[in-house]
């Protein structure tokens, strides 16, 4: 995808946004070259669908040996699994209840609950437009409005080239330069129509690691 610094609007990014997505780590999943979990431990983000889904279930059991001795582990756990494969898949659900001593039901009502967790593989991009007051009041719902009517989806959804999903969230913490959004983890101010066309394009035209593509 082409840098940000080539669209228009401001860029807010975390360090980490500026490494290639398998270079990046995150707290909660222990490296496989570790020798085994740890809490606290990390593991390669992998892109979803680049991933092996044959690796799932053992990137599933090792999320959870690495953080079920935590407080209150199902949030780090759901975190974790979908750090490292962009969702949480279905058949995570019973793996989790029995290994936290929870129901099913505890656990897919936490999933459900939760805006930011995915049961799907989102696509290459994920773009999150901020929904709150203080957006809204400088016409976060008309970019809401473009941005549905653009891709011809609905919120939580993938363009049919599969190059991007769509998910509302409410503050990403940038109301001083509202409205705001996120792609893939890098933060954007001040956003147009014509910004988030320049972004949607980009996604559009970044095949994604390995090429990956595809989508309903």
């Amino acid at each position: 995808m082409d840098d940000a610094s080539s669209y228009d609007g401001e860029t807010r990014d975390d360090a980490a946004s500026h490494a290639p997505v398998f270079a990046r780590r995150k707290v909660g999943v222990p490296s496989r070259d570790s020798g085994g979990p740890a809490p606290g431990a990390s593991f390669p983000i992998c892109h979803p669908r680049v991933v092996d889904m044959t690796d799932s279930a053992q990137i599933i059991d090792d999320a959870i040996a690495a953080n079920r001795a935590l407080p209150g582990a199902l949030l780090p756990v759901l975190h974790a699994i979908q750090d490292a494969l962009g969702f949480v898949p279905p058949d995570a659900v019973p793996r989790i209840a029995h290994a936290l001593n929870l129901s099913q039901a505890e656990v897919h009502g936490v999933i459900t609950f939760y805006h930011d967790f995915r049961s799907s593989p989102p696509g290459r991009h994920v773009l999150k437009l901020c929904r709150a007051e203080a957006c809204q009041a400088m016409g976060s719902e008309a970019l809401a409005a473009h941005l549905t009517r653009r891709l011809g989806v609905a919120w939580k959804e993938t363009s049919r080239d599969g190059a991007v999903t769509i998910e509302p969230v409410y503050c990403l913490g940038n109301c001083a330069l509202s409205p705001a959004v996120m792609i893939d983890g890098k933060l954007r101010g001040r956003v147009t129509a014509e910004v988030l066309d320049a972004i949607v394009e980009g996604c559009r035209r970044d095949p994604g690691p390995h090429g990956a593509g595809g989508g309903a």
